[in-house]
């Protein structure tokens, strides 16, 4: 269908729609799972979305339109289209573009939750965009299946919450003891102080130094490296506010992360405030 043909269709469809809903897992999944994100784009103008480095891995499950990756971490990895996308650990952008219709549910998940709920480590994702089956499995089919049928975001976030903690009640790990880690707030079939180390973390915002990490769990500082695998402030007032020297300093950071500005990085990502 040709860009004039499909704009004809969503006019036919209806008014435009923007919805954009965020939640909480249940509480059993909290210890693997951050949030879940719902987002649905119709009739609106083409855009993209930079998909920023962050401490979770991405898990999306597509509702009406496949998701188009034009740029992946890896450059290596060439583009492509997405019905369910796992995503792992990254360091730079994943570049998102769309012709004005989107939709989806997007799950954040703990490196701790990696091998439970995809049932391998975070580690051997990092980097790499893979589709959604690839570790899921025929769930990845299941849990789109039982969004799509679904009438409302609670009754999407309620689907995912069940097919996924029974993922994870059902995985190995979580079968030779998983269920008293996630009592104790640790990923199953993680190491008490992999499990500590990433709480800490999260706690500090990342500012804890590797170093002293090492020495609060016992283990070397080499050793824990190798198994960690508001509106209205301008950016110079937020770059102060956040211990950067300057605002040239916040760009030369933000830049290397989103590989562009934050000026650039906020007029694609919420026109209306730029």
């Amino acid at each position: 269908m040709s860009g004039g043909h499909r704009a004809a269709a969503r006019a036919v469809a209806g008014p435009p729609v923007s919805e954009h809903v965020t939640a909480l897992p249940a509480a059993g999944l909290r210890p693997l799972i951050a949030r879940y994100s719902g987002y649905r784009d119709a009739g609106q103008p083409p855009g993209r979305h930079r998909g920023l480095p962050s401490p979770y891995l991405t898990v999306i499950f597509t509702l009406d339109e496949p998701l188009e990756v034009a740029e992946h971490p890896d450059p290596a990895q060439a583009g492509g289209q997405f019905g369910t996308l796992a995503g792992g650990l990254h360091t730079v952008p994943a570049l998102i573009t769309h012709d004005g219709s989107q939709s989806g549910v997007q799950v954040a998940l703990s490196p701790l939750g990696a091998r439970a709920i995809l049932g391998l480590p975070a580690g051997e994702l990092a980097s790499l965009d893979v589709e959604g089956s690839e570790v899921l499995g025929p769930l990845a089919g299941q849990v789109q299946d039982k969004l799509r049928a679904a009438g409302s975001w609670p009754e999407r976030f309620a689907a995912v919450d069940e097919l996924l903690w029974t993922r994870a009640c059902a995985s190995t790990v979580v079968a030779r003891g998983g269920s008293a880690d996630l009592a104790r707030g640790r990923g199953p079939g993680v190491s008490p102080e992999v499990g500590y180390a990433w709480q800490r973390l999260m706690r500090t915002g990342g500012q804890t130094p590797v170093g002293q990490l090492a020495a609060e769990t016992g283990w070397s500082d080499r050793h824990l490296r190798s198994r960690r695998a508001g509106t209205g402030a301008s950016l110079a007032e937020l770059a102060a506010e956040c211990g950067y020297y300057d605002q040239a300093h916040l760009d030369r950071e933000f830049r290397g992360l989103a590989g562009c500005p934050p000026s650039t990085w906020l007029a694609e990502e919420y026109p209306a405030l730029a």
